[in-house]
């Protein structure tokens, strides 16, 4: 995802692009989507709605930059020396995304609105993409370093981790136990290594 479409290139450069998506995320999760506005953000973030709406021609737009530009969100792919460390680390900053304020309500509320809106859904997706992309060293490593197969799928491997921390903090409503990390990366670990 280019720096362009985040709006970091535009007038007003990183900065001022920050201060909108900061803005965006924090009253999203005030508010909720449906009480995100575009003459919100501007009053909360200091910048002209006429500045935002030329950069972003809808609310739906301006979240899809900001759930990606956003320092609130922002992932760092880690590199313990390991898979299963690797794999903890980001199981873990899923776990505590989904469980910490103001990021648990962000992602609540984001969820909840791609279902009811197309335009929204399809900025969602290119969240995860720009995710699953800045998650592939750690495959590329495990793999040159014996720990998977080749032919391993990522994307699978992410999704059935962070689906169980999705289901148990979001849709089940429960805590996640003290050992809910490793024992869910061994357990998907332990699927993949067999399936080689």
């Amino acid at each position: 995802m280019s720096e362009e479409r985040h709006g970091t290139r535009r007038s007003g450069g990183p900065r001022k692009a920050q201060e909108i998506f900061d803005a965006t995320l924090d009253l999203l999760a005030e508010k909720g989507y449906e009480g995100l506005t575009i003459e919100g953000v501007a009053q909360h973030s200091g910048v002209n709605k006429t500045t935002i709406y030329r950069w972003w021609p809808s609310k739906g737009a301006l979240l899809g930059a900001a759930l990606i530009g956003a320092r609130q969100l922002d992932l760092a792919p880690p590199d313990t020396g390991s898979l299963q460390g690797d794999l903890e680390a980001l199981l873990h900053t899923i776990a505590t995304l989904l469980t910490t304020p103001p990021a648990s309500d962000i992602a609540v509320a984001v969820l909840g609105a791609a279902t009811h809106s197309a335009e929204l859904a399809a900025h969602v997706k290119d969240f995860f993409a720009d995710r699953i992309a800045r998650e592939e060293p750690v495959f590329t490593r495990a793999v040159a370093r014996g720990e998977l197969p080749p032919d391993a799928d990522p994307m699978l491997l992410v999704d059935l981790l962070a689906g169980a921390a999705w289901v148990r903090v979001v849709l089940r409503q429960l805590p996640l136990e003290k050992d809910f990390v490793s024992r869910t990366v061994h357990t998907v670990l332990a699927g993949a290594r067999a399936a080689d």
